[in-house]
């Protein structure tokens, strides 16, 4: 998997934990709502200063948003 769809997924995952919005999470990380929607879709390239801001407000460690995510299979 791509490594940015993979930080997407996971920063998707620990934001709907928490219950936020995209824009609840922009606030918390101090970036545009438009920015989280491009990080989560996978079509955004953070910084590893920006991934640490988004880690802390999740209050999850940076290298969380780096581990490796199990695609559901399709039964085909």
């Amino acid at each position: 998997m791509d490594v940015r769809r993979r930080v997407g997924l996971n920063v998707k995952r620990y934001r709907r934990a928490k219950g936020w919005s995209q824009e609840g999470l922009a606030f918390e990380a101090k970036l545009h709502r438009t920015y989280v929607s491009g990080v989560e879709r996978g079509v955004r390239n953070p910084t590893v200063t920006v991934l640490e801001g988004i880690a802390v407000a999740l209050g999850v460690p940076s290298s969380k948003l780096l581990d490796e995510l199990e695609e559901p299979r399709s039964s085909a």
